[in-house]
């Protein structure tokens, strides 16, 4: 037996005998067993049809795009690390894409416009090129300046558009444009990015969250506003609070819980909340993703958001909902992938 699931049966039985003592136990009660196999399993289905859905998406569109290009670049440099085998040749296209696109609007970026999307875009792929090792150059240090300057009379970043949950949420865009410049940001910029930092982290720390979304993003952007522990504690502990009894969240307090949702709290409690993968919270989340996975390998999320473009197929399933799907299922692939160790840590 595996030291991972003999610390799942470990956090197990001590979660029993805390629900017994304790009721009010906000975790809830992990009564059956995950195994690393059923794990791996669920991310070796899901690997193939993101790539699919990434490499169809930039034959069938010149733009970079959140869902098709993002959400699959993070899996394919996160699970590569972890002893998954993906299209090396792809992910390097893929961000080769992203770059194109932003090197297509460097023009608009060098005069503070952007492109359309705006921050959620520019972020986005900022993010992609990050987790895929690229180097800064004159076109990041151009999406940096835009960045900085852009809303700047406001204490915080704002999406363009509100499609949610992925699109709308001020946390999201906040956090997206903080990532950018932290990593991006050129020694000129500095003095500009710190001025943003502090008016953000003001924003940050005292707006409350209104769904998981925000609740997600605000965790998420407590690191780039150098928030002290007990800070982030108290975020890890309001995600906490809002886990299903079936071991899911939900994009609201009126919605069921979903793959999307699950996925990018799991996701942030991790790389954020550094909770391990034995924590009650994380095996019951997981479980709940490996027990709602579809045969195809992938989770089916319904959209909500009104569509903008003309519709198109990008070789992931799901028809109408193909992009929040294809999103949902990067986040909960990559919050399963995370319960693995890293090659360099083994």
């Amino acid at each position: 037996m595996s030291r991972w699931l003999i610390g799942l049966l470990v956090a197990t039985t001590n979660l029993s005998m805390l629900v017994a003592e304790e009721p009010a136990v906000v975790h809830p009660l992990v009564d059956t067993e995950l195994s690393q196999a059923s794990v791996r399993t669920a991310v070796q289905r899901a690997i193939q049809l993101l790539q699919q859905g990434a490499s169809v998406s930039a034959k069938e569109r010149k733009c970079f795009t959140c869902h098709n290009q993002a959400l699959p670049v993070f899996v394919m440099a996160e699970v590569a690390t972890r002893g998954f085998e993906i299209d090396k040749d792809l992910l390097q296209r893929q961000l080769q894409h992203t770059w194109n696109h932003l090197n297509n609007g460097k023009t608009g970026y060098q005069a503070g416009k952007g492109q359309g999307g705006q921050v959620m875009t520019a972020g986005y792929a900022m993010w992609a090129l990050e987790v895929g090792d690229w180097k800064a150059d004159d076109v990041t240090t151009a999406v940096a300046h835009y960045l900085v300057q852009h809303q700047k009379e406001k204490n915080r970043w704002v999406a363009g558009s509100k499609r949610l949950p992925s699109s709308g949420s001020g946390f999201t865009a906040t956090y997206l444009a903080l990532r950018a410049l932290s990593h991006f940001g050129s020694d000129d910029q500095q003095d500009g990015i710190q001025a943003r930092r502090e008016a953000a982290a003001k924003w940050v720390l005292e707006t409350e969250p209104s769904d998981t979304e925000d609740r997600v993003f605000q965790l998420r952007s407590l690191p780039y506003i150098d928030a002290d522990s007990a800070t982030v504690q108290k975020a890890v502990e309001a995600l906490l609070a809002e886990q299903d009894a079936g071991g899911g969240w939900s994009q609201t307090d009126t919605m069921q819980p979903d793959a999307y949702a699950t996925g990018t709290v799991l996701a942030a409690l991790q790389e954020v909340g550094k909770l391990p993968s034995d924590h009650p919270a994380i095996v019951s989340g997981c479980r709940y993703l490996v027990e709602s996975q579809l045969e195809d390998g992938t989770w089916h999320v319904v959209t909500h958001a009104k569509p903008i473009q003309e519709y198109y197929e990008s070789g992931f399933p799901h028809d109408a909902d193909q992009f929040i799907s294809i999103t949902a299922t990067g986040w909960a692939t990559l919050a399963l992938a995370r319960v693995f160790p890293r090659a360099s840590e083994q």
